[in-house]
């Protein structure tokens, strides 16, 4: 779950309880180059506020005007947004910045309607799993009836608004397949002019500091602007408190065995051994190794995580080389970090690096484009996209 659409969430809640209107605009389809890939949101309220970001800023005073029309007309609408054409700056008055074709579908919000799009992004977050969301829209009849944000599944349970039976099937199976790809996908559904984006949103990023010291502090200001849930692991009462870290989702005061315990470890949830106690860090990295953890870095030299390994070692227990790999030490990213809020910087990069499968390189040296393209390609509908601005 994004930090953007737990935003989007808060705001919608207040704009309610104030009798407020609100539109959601949700980029679905990107052709070229983009600041916001599809997946990115933003609520408009009628008195101006925006939550949340579908560019660079370059359209947000375009798409509040929208916003208002679907508002108005309290009915959806697809809007493309073409900046291929040199002039097309210049002839509509949008610096879009970037060499693409943007297309976001507009959504106005009623909240008596069950299972709107508020209420189906809403279901993403009342459990710590991935869910898959389906929006269906149509490029090939753009002034024809744009479905919407209609699915929902968690894998288990679904929520849905798609009136055709047979083409909520499919969708089904499409989710499914989100599921076991663990990727998001654009579709362009047979012998229909009706288009989906099926997207894959996995929970926040679980952040386990193991370590309350002022080290620590910058580590946890960083993560929550990031989004990421973050839990201070401290045998110390005297430093893990909600003073000294009121930032934190959680803080457990408690012997390693005890902590490890009272923490859900999923795909997301990483560590970072940093309480500068090496008997402490060295119980919790004991415990670690019997977890599947996609990341465990430890603060230190490379000198004092091998003396861990060998002393557990000497221990009798047996570390691989599928376990040693999910193990960085020293932790970050090598930029140059001396201050505690350097250090946190390189840490966080790090782990999103691991997390996104990337390597952390300058994207000056990436031979291909930043964004990877979407598994299925809509290239064939370009023909037929309504430039609309």
């Amino acid at each position: 779950m994004t930090k953007e659409i737990r935003d989007i969430l808060n705001a919608f809640k207040v704009a309610k309880q104030e009798g407020r209107q609100t539109a959601l605009a949700t980029v679905i389809h990107v052709e070229g180059s983009s600041y916001r890939r599809p997946g990115a949101r933003m609520l408009v309220e009628d008195n101006g506020k925006m939550t949340g970001a579908i560019s660079g800023g370059c359209l947000e005073g375009d798409a509040y005007r929208k916003a208002m029309l679907v508002m108005l007309q309290k009915q959806n609408k697809l809007v493309t947004y073409n900046s291929m054409d040199n002039d097309a700056d210049v002839s509509f008055g949008v610096q879009l910045g970037c060499n693409g074709i943007v297309h976001i579908l507009f959504e106005p919000i009623d909240p008596n309607q069950s299972d709107n799009p508020i209420d189906l992004l809403e279901a993403c977050c009342s459990q710590r799993r991935d869910v898959v969301l389906v929006t269906l829209f149509s490029l090939k009849d753009f002034h024809g009836h744009q479905p919407g944000t209609c699915f929902f599944s968690n894998g288990e349970k679904t929520k849905s608004n798609i009136e055709d039976k047979d083409l909520e099937n499919i969708v089904r199976d499409d989710a499914a397949t989100a599921f076991t790809q663990k990727s998001s996908f654009l579709k362009q559904y047979s012998g229909q002019v009706i288009s989906g984006f099926i997207e894959l949103i996995q929970p926040a990023v679980s952040l386990i500091a193991v370590g309350a010291g002022n080290d620590a502090m910058p580590l946890v200001d960083m993560a929550t602007v990031l989004g990421w849930q973050v839990t201070i692991v401290d045998g110390r009462a005297t430093h893990a408190n909600i003073q000294r870290f009121s930032k934190a989702h959680s803080i457990i005061a408690e012997k390693p065995e005890e902590a490890i315990r009272q923490i859900g470890i999923d795909d997301r949830t990483v560590f970072v051994l940093m309480t500068h106690n090496y008997n402490y860090d060295l119980a919790v990295l004991r415990l670690l190794l019997q977890k599947k953890c996609r990341y465990i870095g430890c603060l230190g030299p490379k000198s004092r995580l091998d003396r861990m390994f060998t002393e557990l070692q000497g221990k009798g227990i047996t570390i691989t080389d599928d376990q040693k790999a999910r193990i960085y030490g020293p932790t970050g990213l090598d930029i140059g970090a001396e201050t505690p809020e350097e250090i946190a910087l390189s840490i966080l990069a790090e782990i999103k690096a691991v997390l996104a499968e990337h390597q952390g390189n300058n994207l000056r040296e990436r031979p291909e484009a930043i964004h990877s393209r979407p598994v299925n390609s809509m290239d064939e509908s370009r023909t037929s996209i309504h430039t609309n601005i």
